[in-house]
C-alpha cells in the first residue's frame, strides 16, 4: 500500500512539474503600458481618415484633393493635390504596394489613383460613376492582389479587385457576392472596414444590420456571420475592425448619434469571425472610429481612438484605460510595439506608449 501511495504522489508531482514548465514556456511576454507621450508631427486644416506606414514615411489621404506623407527621418511633410476637372475630392481609402501608393475617393464618382512613390505622380486607374457610389476601405493582400469595398449599389456587396499590382481593377459580379439587407452598408471612418491577412479577408458592415463577411480565398467565395453589435439605425454598428491573426479579431463602433454609448459597441471573436461576443459592456469607450492590435502582444494589447479619446486594453478588451481625451483622432497605426501614428481632424501625431 505504501509503495502505491508513493508512486501516486510521485506521478502527481511529475504532472505538477510538467504543468508548471508548460506555463513558464507559454507565458505571454507582453509589455503593459501605463502612460503615453505625444508629439505633433504637423498641423493643418485637413481631415485625414486613412494613413499607410511605408518604412520611414507615413502616407496620408485627405480631403480637398490632397495626399502626401510625413518623413520621420527628415521631419518634413510632402503634400500634393490631384486635379480632376473641377471635382472636390475626398480620399478616405489608402493602400500600398512595393512601388505605389493608392488613394480612393469616397463618393460619386469613385476615383482610384496610383501614385508613384518616387516621382509622386498620380494616374487614374479606376473610376465608377453612380449616384450610389461610396467607397469605404482598401487593402492589398500582397504586391499583386488588392481589394476595395464600397456601399451597396444593388442588393449585394460592392467589391473591386486587382490582380496586376493595381494597374487595373474590376468589379465583382453580383453572382459572386453575398446579399445585403436594406439599409446595411459600411462606414468610411478609418480605412478599417476591410481586413486582409494571408488569403483571409473580412468585411464589416453597419446600419440597419451589422455583420461580418468572410472570404478564405481573396474574395472568390464568402460566408456571412451575425454580430451582437448595436444595429437597426442608419448610424449604428461596426465602424472598425482588426484581426491579430486568422482566429482572433476585434470590432468596434457603436451609435454615431449617441457618442458616449458604451454598450453593444465592442465585440471579440476567437474563431475567425464566425461567432462574436460583446465585451466590456457599459465600460470603456463610447463610439470608436478605429481599433488596432498592439504588435507582438499575443492579441492582448488593443488601442482604440474615437469620440471618447484614446483607450488601451492589456487583456484583450476586458478592461480599458483612457490615455487621452482627444476626440479629434480618426485613425491610428502602429510603427512598432511601442510607437503609433494617429491622424484625424487637422493634425498627425506620434504616440509613444510607456
Amino acid at each position: 500500500m505504501m509503495r502505491i501511495i508513493i508512486v501516486i504522489v510521485l506521478f502527481f508531482s511529475g504532472l505538477c512539474f510538467m504543468e508548471a514548465q508548460d506555463l513558464k514556456k507559454n507565458k505571454i511576454k507582453q509589455t503593459i503600458f501605463s502612460s503615453i507621450l505625444i508629439d505633433t508631427l504637423f498641423q493643418d486644416k485637413i481631415s485625414i481618415r486613412a494613413i499607410v506606414l511605408d518604412s520611414d514615411k507615413i502616407w496620408y489621404a485627405g480631403d480637398k484633393n490632397r495626399f502626401g506623407f510625413y518623413d520621420l527621418k527628415s521631419n518634413k511633410k510632402f503634400e500634393n493635390t490631384i486635379i480632376e476637372d473641377t471635382l472636390k475630392i475626398e480620399f478616405r481609402s489608402m493602400a500600398k504596394t512595393a512601388n505605389y501608393i493608392y488613394v480612393l475617393s469616397v463618393a460619386n464618382p469613385g476615383l482610384l489613383y496610383q501614385i508613384s512613390k518616387d516621382e509622386k505622380k498620380s494616374k487614374l486607374v479606376y473610376q465608377e460613376r453612380n449616384e450610389k457610389v461610396f467607397y469605404d476601405s482598401m487593402q492589398f493582400w500582397n504586391d499583386k492582389e488588392g481589394i476595395a469595398i464600397g456601399d451597396p449599389i444593388t442588393d449585394c456587396l460592392s467589391v473591386i479587385r486587382t490582380h496586376d499590382g493595381g494597374n487595373t481593377w474590376n468589379k465583382l459580379s453580383d453572382s459572386k457576392l453575398p446579399k445585403v439587407f436594406e439599409g446595411e452598408a459600411h462606414f468610411a471612418a478609418s480605412n478599417t472596414n476591410v481586413i486582409a491577412k494571408g488569403n483571409d479577408t473580412w468585411i464589416v458592415s453597419g446600419g440597419k444590420k451589422s455583420r461580418v463577411f468572410y472570404s478564405p480565398d481573396k474574395g472568390d467565395s464568402w460566408s456571412v456571420y451575425e454580430t451582437p453589435m448595436v444595429q437597426g439605425k442608419q448610424m449604428t454598428g461596426i465602424f472598425t475592425a482588426d484581426f491579430y491573426d486568422s482566429k482572433n479579431g476585434f470590432v468596434a463602433g457603436g451609435n454615431y448619434e449617441i457618442l458616449n454609448q458604451n454598450f453593444s459597441n465592442k465585440a471579440v471573436t476567437n474563431d475567425g469571425g464566425k461567432t462574436w461576443k460583446l465585451i466590456a459592456e457599459n465600460e470603456g469607450f463610447g463610439y470608436a472610429s478605429c481599433v488596432q492590435y498592439v504588435p507582438n502582444s499575443k492579441g492582448k494589447g488593443i488601442v482604440v481612438v474615437g469620440a471618447s479619446g484614446l483607450h488601451y486594453s492589456s487583456d484583450g478588451g476586458l478592461n480599458w484605460i483612457q490615455f487621452s481625451k482627444d476626440s479629434s483622432l480618426y485613425t491610428i497605426r502602429f510603427v512598432n510595439e511601442t510607437t503609433a501614428i494617429a491622424a484625424g481632424r487637422n493634425k498627425m501625431i506620434r504616440i509613444r506608449f510607456k
